[in-house]
């Protein structure tokens, strides 16, 4: 594309910016690949649009495009079967298992497998939370993942049993093997991954 139409293409942006047109304005960024708007991105990560987080993503960059892009889109489908999870919606976290993230499985079978066994624990990362605490309450009221839970000293002077690995519980990963929900640092790839 010459120089003259990239020009005219932003002029067209601006005044769609100016004038309101978020929507055709995005859709334009998006088809011309010209323009990543880093503050519309933002927004849609925030508001957990993961399906448009990834349809934006898709006019700048293709999942096989560079590792770079590889591990992006990763992240992206990890978290909307996370958040699945979270919800107890296991149909849709199979969905999502099956559907989006079976295609990096080639590149890391051993986090692929891991991924897979998160179907099996009930609350995964409330009980990791939870079996912090000096005093854990047997049945707390734990609401959100976005703060910190945490157990006050009981009143009375009895103590909580500790938590258990029963079958309603599910197991409780090891820290080692699973970071907290609110570690949002990109997984680390092996080596030999997304070498092509």
């Amino acid at each position: 594309m010459s120089s003259l139409s990239r020009e005219l293409v932003f002029l067209i942006l601006q005044f769609l910016d100016e004038e309101k047109f978020k929507e055709t304005m995005h859709k334009l960024e998006q088809e011309s690949g010209f323009y990543f708007n880093m503050k519309h991105f933002e927004d849609l990560v925030q508001g957990g649009e993961w399906d448009e987080v990834e349809r934006y993503l898709s006019g700048f960059t293709k999942l096989e495009d560079n590792r770079y892009s590889m591990k992006i889109f990763f992240e992206i489908r990890k978290q909307k079967y996370l958040e699945a999870l979270d919800r107890h919606d296991r149909a849709k976290a199979v969905e999502i298992l099956v559907k989006d993230l079976k295609v990096f499985a080639s590149f890391n079978e051993e986090l692929f497998k891991e991924i897979t066994q998160l179907l099996t624990l009930e609350n995964f990362s409330l009980n990791w939370q939870h079996q912090l605490y000096k005093n854990p309450r047997p049945n707390p009221d734990i609401r959100t993942l976005f703060t910190d839970h945490s157990c006050a000293a009981p009143t009375n002077g009895a103590r909580a049993p500790p938590p258990t690995n029963g079958p309603l519980v599910g197991s409780i990963p090891k820290s080692a093997r699973f970071p907290p929900m609110g570690a949002h640092a990109p997984h680390q790839w092996g080596s030999s991954c997304c070498k092509r």
